[in-house]
C-alpha cells in the first residue's frame, strides 16, 4: 500500500481527511503537533480518531508555540465567543505560522518513511479567515517541498493533499457519515474542557453547528 503521512488534530475536518486518505488505499501514518495549545483533549481526541479510523500509527510531535504567544490559542488572551459573520479581518485564534510547521514536520515524516503524500484537512469555505487554509498556501507549501528536500529533488515528489479545501462543513459532515466516521469522537472546540466538551459560542463551535444543521444531520457534540 502507498503511504501517507496525515495531520489530525482531533477535530471532523482531520477525520473526514484520514477516511478519505483510507478509501483511496492509503496506508495512514497520522501525525498530530502538541504546539502549546489550549487544551490536550484535542490531542487525545487526535489519537482516538486515528486509531479508530484504521491508521497503522499515530505520531503527535511537540513544538513550543506558546513561547511566542500571538494567538488566543497560545497567549493570555480571551477566545471570542458569539462573534458576528462576516467579519473580514483574520481572527485572534490565527496561530502564526502553525500550517507551515506542522506541514514541515509532516514533509520531514514523509521523506523518513518514504512516502510522497502528504494529507491535511485545511478548508477554504467554512472556516475563520486564517490565510493557511488557502489553495495559494497549499500551492505554494507544495512547490517549496519538491525544491527542498531529497524526495522532491531525486525522488517521485511530494503532494499535499487537501480533499476538503473546498467544501462546506455541511458537505464535510455528509462525507463524514457516507465514510462511517463517529463525529462523536472529534474535538473541534478552542475552549474544550478536559474531556473534551465543547463550550458552543466560540467561531469552531458555531461552525460546526451550523455544518450539521445545514446538512440535515443530528449534532454528535458533547457539550459544557
Amino acid at each position: 500500500m502507498r503511504k501517507a503521512v496525515v495531520l489530525v488534530s482531533g477535530g471532523m475536518d482531520s477525520a473526514v481527511t484520514i477516511a478519505l486518505a483510507r478509501e483511496q488505499g492509503y496506508q495512514v501514518h497520522a501525525l498530530s503537533v502538541a504546539y502549546g495549545q489550549r487544551h490536550n483533549s484535542e490531542l487525545a481526541a487526535s489519537d482516538r480518531v486515528s486509531r479508530m479510523l484504521g491508521a497503522v500509527e499515530h505520531k503527535t510531535v511537540s513544538i513550543d508555540l506558546r513561547s511566542i504567544g500571538g494567538s488566543a490559542l497560545t497567549a493570555d488572551i480571551d477566545v471570542p465567543l458569539d462573534t458576528a459573520e462576516g467579519g473580514s479581518d483574520i481572527p485572534v485564534t490565527y496561530v502564526p505560522a502553525r500550517n507551515t510547521i506542522m506541514l514541515s514536520i509532516a514533509l520531514g515524516w514523509a521523506e523518513v518513511l518514504g512516502s510522497s503524500d502528504i494529507w491535511c484537512g485545511v478548508n477554504a469555505v467554512d472556516y475563520s479567515g486564517y490565510p493557511d487554509c488557502r489553495p495559494a498556501f497549499i500551492d505554494a507549501f507544495e512547490t517549496l517541498a519538491n525544491v527542498a528536500t531529497k524526495a522532491g529533488v531525486e525522488g517521485a515528489g511530494i503532494r499535499i493533499h487537501a480533499p476538503l479545501m473546498r467544501m462546506s462543513k455541511a458537505d464535510i459532515a455528509r462525507e463524514g457519515q457516507r465514510l462511517g466516521v463517529d463525529f462523536s469522537a472529534t474535538v473541534s472546540c478552542y475552549k474544550a474542557d478536559d474531556g473534551g466538551r465543547a463550550c458552543g459560542h466560540c467561531d469552531a463551535c458555531r461552525l460546526r453547528a451550523q455544518g450539521f444543521r445545514e446538512a440535515g444531520l443530528p449534532d454528535p457534540t458533547h457539550y459544557v
